[in-house]
């Protein structure tokens, strides 16, 4: 009994920072502990640009992977299809297939082509922490410090938004510096509100979230940052969290790929997106952890 109680007291206090109710009673006395910033600009490892020119990199490698399903949007971007028809053409040569036969295009895996992008890919397996469930590792390459290694998925909630009933029993809920809630949790209603969002936001043949973040077979393979375990003394923190908000000009035929979708669209506002930063190399076989509640500086 001593034993469940001591587990029960641990999970609470790993957990109670995501718990929206907690938050809302304790935001004023806890605040440092809520990950408090005082400046957005201390949050930042990395340049956003570079967080920016990631992104771009590697989904512009999955569209082209996935080329041969495109045809829909292409066709209302004639300039576009014209840009990524010479790229895959270069791939193409590259990988020494035959340029003329787009349908002979080899196809690979979403982490096949992060690999061949970034030089990793990382995954979702049991943690290396006792009871700590999921975790995510890099199961192939090696990652220099410094990168974009991942990506937290989920609704983006405004402070006014409703997610009370949503943040119930949900230990998925990243709190940004400015209020601004992703609810990264896959299943229940969580998962059903997300999809509603993602669907009601779809132009066309234009997607301008990815859904797949909430299979076991994401689209984006960057898209399992949810499952990073926070660090422990036996386990320091190897990754940071870092907020980018996605520019105007994010090209609109590669926004199907975030994993991010806003729960109110009345309002015109950039895209809140948080990526997960190496603090340090980190090889093949290693888990990702992170402190939820570090101050950056």
């Amino acid at each position: 009994r001593v034993a469940m109680l001591r587990e029960l007291r641990r999970r609470w206090r790993s957990y109670k920072y995501r718990f929206v109710p907690w938050l809302a009673l304790n935001l004023r006395r806890q605040r440092r502990t809520l990950r408090y910033v005082p400046e957005s600009s201390q949050d930042k490892i990395i340049a956003d640009e570079d967080v920016f020119e990631t992104l771009l990199k590697t989904f512009k490698a999955l569209f082209i992977n996935d080329f041969s399903r495109q045809a829909d949007i292409l066709a209302l971007l004639p300039e576009v299809k014209c840009q990524y028809l010479e790229l895959l053409t270069v791939e193409q040569k590259r990988s020494k297939v035959n340029s003329s036969n787009h349908q002979g295009q080899h196809v690979f895996s979403p982490e096949e082509v992060l690999f061949n992008t970034l030089g990793f890919t990382v995954s979702r397996d049991r943690s290396s922490l006792v009871s700590a469930g999921t975790g995510v590792f890099v199961t192939k390459g090696f990652v220099r410090k410094g990168m974009v290694v991942s990506m937290y998925p989920g609704t983006v909630y405004r402070k006014h938004e409703p997610i009370f009933f949503q943040s119930l029993g949900n230990p998925f809920i990243f709190r940004c510096i400015d209020g601004v809630l992703i609810d990264g949790n896959d299943k229940g209603l969580s998962r059903s509100v997300y999809r509603s969002c993602s669907r009601r936001d779809q132009l066309g043949p234009f997607q301008m979230s990815d859904e797949s973040w909430l299979t076991a077979t994401p689209q984006n393979p960057l898209a399992v940052g949810q499952y990073v375990n926070n660090c422990s003394h036996e386990k320091a923190a190897n990754v940071c969290y870092q907020e980018f908000d996605v520019p105007g000009h994010f090209p609109v035929e590669l926004k199907q790929y975030l994993p991010n979708i806003v729960y109110s669209h009345d309002i015109e506002s950039h895209l809140r997106c948080v990526v997960l930063v190496t603090l340090r190399d980190i090889k093949q076989g290693e888990e990702l952890f992170s402190n939820y509640y570090t101050v950056v500086s």
